[in-house]
């Protein structure tokens, strides 16, 4: 049975515990050999989407393993409340307002009835001129692949063709399957209408597919080490899974499971999870591999039941951006720790350059910060903020164009509509009750003024207001 919000909010308060104390600047640990890269990405897998998030009417035993291995975070973030601009932020190591990307792809146009802002404008493909973590590795001899999503390759067209041009081939990955211009598969089963994957087996599930193609890839024996992108595209939409699945959590509904199709995709997710460590187990790459596991964006509240926190997909609050995240790192990372430091995707890209030893990225500004630190429980992270930057309508056109601030317990929400403010302590408050703008004015007034710097020193691009006839 799942435990009531406020009882789980304390649960989850009460079992985190710090990185480790401040030392000496980090160095990347010294290996036989450079670590291979596993970069997982769940398509749309809420903070609540796992058991060992403390949702006790899923099964996800293989990744509940994977927590015991390695460090757990507990206040990660995607980069943005949808995949796109996430996924362009998870392989620059800049963050979407920097980019110019800040909106999920597609070839409609997002405007409610009325609206009193219109979108900032927004790319359709990741730039060529973008140096990316699989080109960087790739130049430092690293065999790199990329399996499943990609969604950065302007709009879909038939098996969603999109931009060629800005296929994963193009950003530093030697194999792509499954990577195109579709933000969801046409369905999970094969035949998949995905013209970047061959057809198999009739009937075969997506996950499954794509966690064989990952064993192949990995069990290629040569002298380099691999950079595998496995960025599936479950538990996106349209909502497919065994029928064996669905049957078992029809019976769970309830605080946790709102939709046991969606229940069973990640379920079925885990499963596949299972089948890819034990096969980096039964190959003997298990300890020199860096595992990193995590979503693109919160749920999608119709399918996902996202509590305690609020909201979900498209939304700046806790349930569209607070994600899932694990890393395993045998020798590295301690086994079974959690860390409550606030991290965000777009370190990623710059905490693998760090772990095989690269330079630090100086073509084009970072935003993202490396890990190691909090991996290795060294230090401390040199930034004291995150920021978000969603300035678009989603596909559901309900959510409010904003942009946002973490500093310490704080979070502050800025809305372009009317700019209004609303401020929260999300460690006190994690399903943002309580809108302490008014009771803390200082606190608001100084966040956001924050905030207005860091937009204009990325270069922000802003929405427009709607002129009155």
């Amino acid at each position: 049975m799942m435990l009531p919000r406020r009882i789980c909010c304390l649960f989850l308060l009460l079992t985190v515990v710090s990185c480790g104390p401040a030392t000496a600047a980090e160095k990347p640990p010294v290996a036989k050999r450079p670590p291979n890269i596993l970069l997982i990405m769940i398509d749309d897998l809420g903070w609540s989407d796992l058991h060992c998030q403390g949702n006790k009417r899923l099964d996800t035993p293989h990744l509940d393993r994977l927590a015991t291995q390695g460090m757990r975070f507990t206040d990660a973030y995607a980069a943005a409340p949808v995949c796109s601009p996430t996924r362009a932020a998870i392989l620059t190591g800049q963050s979407p307002a920097r980019i110019g990307l800040t909106n999920h792809i597609s070839n409609r146009k997002f405007l409610p009835g009325n609206p009193k802002v219109l979108p900032a404008e927004t790319l359709m493909y990741l730039p060529l001129e973008q140096v990316t973590i699989a080109e960087r590795l790739k130049k430092a001899g690293y065999r790199t692949a990329m399996l499943g999503k990609w969604h950065l390759a302007g709009m879909p067209r038939r098996e969603g063709r999109g931009l060629v041009e800005f296929y994963p081939e193009k950003q530093g990955f030697d194999i792509n399957l499954g990577g195109c211009a579709h933000g969801g598969p046409p369905t999970f089963f094969d035949p998949y209408k995905i013209h970047t994957l061959p057809n198999r087996r009739k009937g075969e599930y997506l996950p499954y597919r794509l966690a064989d193609e990952a064993i192949k890839l990995m069990s290629k024996k040569d002298d380099k080490p691999f950079f595998l992108a496995l960025w599936n595209y479950t538990v996106h939409w349209p909502m497919e899974a065994p029928k064996e699945l669905i049957t078992k959590y029809k019976s769970r509904i309830g605080y946790g499971v709102k939709d046991a199709r969606y229940a069973a995709m990640i379920e079925a997710m885990d499963k596949s999870m299972g089948q890819i460590f034990s096969a980096l187990d039964r190959l003997k790459l298990a300890d020199n591999t860096l595992v990193i596991f995590t979503s693109d964006n919160g749920g999608f509240s119709g399918v996902a039941d996202n509590r305690p926190l609020r909201s979900g997909k498209g939304f700046l609050y806790e349930g569209g951006i607070r994600v899932p995240m694990i890393v395993r790192w045998p020798g590295v990372v301690k086994p079974g720790t959690l860390c409550k430091v606030p991290v965000v995707s777009t370190d990623l890209p710059v905490t693998i350059a760090a772990a095989v030893g690269l330079p630090a990225e100086t073509k084009l500004p970072l935003d993202g910060e490396s890990l190691l630190p909090l991996l290795r429980q060294s230090g401390k992270l040199k930034r004291d903020a995150l920021f978000f930057h969603y300035p678009n309508y989603a596909w559901h056109r309900s959510n409010r164009l904003g942009s946002a601030i973490r500093q310490g317990p704080h979070k502050l929400i800025e809305y372009f509509d009317d700019g209004t403010v609303e401020l929260y302590n999300v460690e006190d408050d994690l399903p943002e009750t309580k809108n302490l703008a008014s009771s803390q004015p200082e606190l608001a007034a100084r966040l956001t003024k924050r905030l207005h710097a860091w937009r204009a020193a990325t270069g922000a691009k802003l929405p427009t207001p709607v002129k009155k006839k």
